[in-house]
């Protein structure tokens, strides 16, 4: 089990899927997020979950809310949230909608951090990844000043800072479910599918 924190981002607007997809059902879980909880927590010692408002789950968690006064869908506000809420000095970012991320792959990016860095980030045959890896405290005031600005652009900040990228060629880990037919693609291949 890791030390390191892990926060798994579920506020995003989901306008690709057409409705909330961290409260789609997934496997034998009644939402993706308590999928990935489940999941996360098998890996990390402690897990918590960012979002605008935590009324919409009905289930136990760590909650993360994002900054009351934020009116964007981007996880600017989150981070910052993250950052005030937790005495660590980094933390493990995952978004909900990546649920075939494993243990090896975290690892991995976990070897490759340090702390003179201020992220460590997947990188996905040259594509980054800015919602699985490492983010460290030295980013807050960036993040406050990115809200401030209303500029939400992770790759903008990750290239601009001491970001080290971490190279993977296997997809599965990355799959992401923005769109319907990405869900139904990711419950075939953890054999729950229930197109009808």
């Amino acid at each position: 089990m890791l030390n390191i924190p892990c926060v798994i981002f579920a506020g995003g607007k989901s306008s690709r899927m057409g409705e909330d997809k961290s409260l789609l059902p997934f496997g034998r879980f009644n939402t993706l997020t308590e999928f990935q909880l489940s999941h996360l927590s098998k890996i990390f010692k402690t897990v918590y979950i960012s979002c605008k408002n935590r009324e919409k789950f009905n289930f136990s968690a760590n909650f993360i809310e994002d900054l009351p006064t934020d009116k964007v869908f981007a996880p600017t506000a989150g981070f910052i949230s993250i950052f005030r809420e937790l005495k660590d000095d980094s933390f493990f970012a995952i978004s909900v909608d990546t649920p075939f991320i494993d243990k090896k792959t975290v690892n991995k990016i976990i070897e490759a951090d340090n702390p003179h860095l201020d992220a460590t980030i997947a990188k996905l045959r040259d594509k980054m990844q800015p919602m699985c890896g490492i983010y460290h405290r030295s980013l807050e005031n960036r993040f406050t000043h990115m809200l401030k600005t209303e500029n939400h652009k992770l790759g903008f900040l990750l290239n601009s800072s001491k970001t080290s990228f971490v190279d993977f060629s296997d997809e599965k880990p990355f799959l992401n479910l923005n769109h319907p037919h990405e869900y139904q693609e990711a419950l075939t291949l953890i054999g729950y599918n229930t197109k009808k």
